[in-house]
């Protein structure tokens, strides 16, 4: 197999689509009751106890690794160098990329929105304190629960 073939236009784009698939399906999960990281398993929580004073629905939007936006500018650009020879290439380039990264930075903004809850807690000390976390486990005002903080991230679970 010649070069020429091996970085062939459709193969390229393939591969680009492929990579920004892979890096944002790696991105850092928002916190939740039920799910831990490799880097947070086995490590050491401080724990506080208290009861939930208030539930309500949120979104947790994941902040944006504008991976979607940059692959999607490189596969639109890629796809209009196609277009015409000279001037005409590079406005298709141009034009492509442009194309492509509005196109990504939607995707990223839909698949980055989950629905959430904002728990409200009293704890054992009487002070409040709130936390937002995806909504993977339900709670209700009364439910006693656990805080589990490590290097600042907390979580509430019952």
């Amino acid at each position: 197999m010649n070069i020429k073939a091996f970085l062939d236009k459709g193969w390229l784009a393939s591969s680009l689509i492929m990579i920004a698939v892979t890096v944002t399906n790696c991105s850092n999960p928002a916190p939740s009751s039920n799910i831990y990281s490799t880097t947070q398993a086995g490590t050491l929580q401080e724990v506080q106890f208290g009861t939930v004073v208030a539930v309500r629905p949120v979104s947790i939007q994941q902040n944006s690794s504008e991976t979607g936006q940059v692959a999607g500018g490189i596969i639109g650009g890629v796809a209009g160098s196609d277009l015409g020879q000279g001037k005409g290439q590079v406005v298709g380039s141009v034009a492509g990329a442009v194309a492509g990264g509005a196109i990504g930075s939607l995707i990223d903004r839909a698949t980055e929105v989950r629905p959430g809850l904002e728990i409200t807690v009293k704890l054992q000390n009487d002070k409040i304190v709130a936390l937002a976390q995806i909504a993977d486990e339900m709670f209700q005002v009364g439910d006693s629960v656990k805080i589990l903080t490590n290097n600042g991230k907390s979580r509430v679970v019952h």
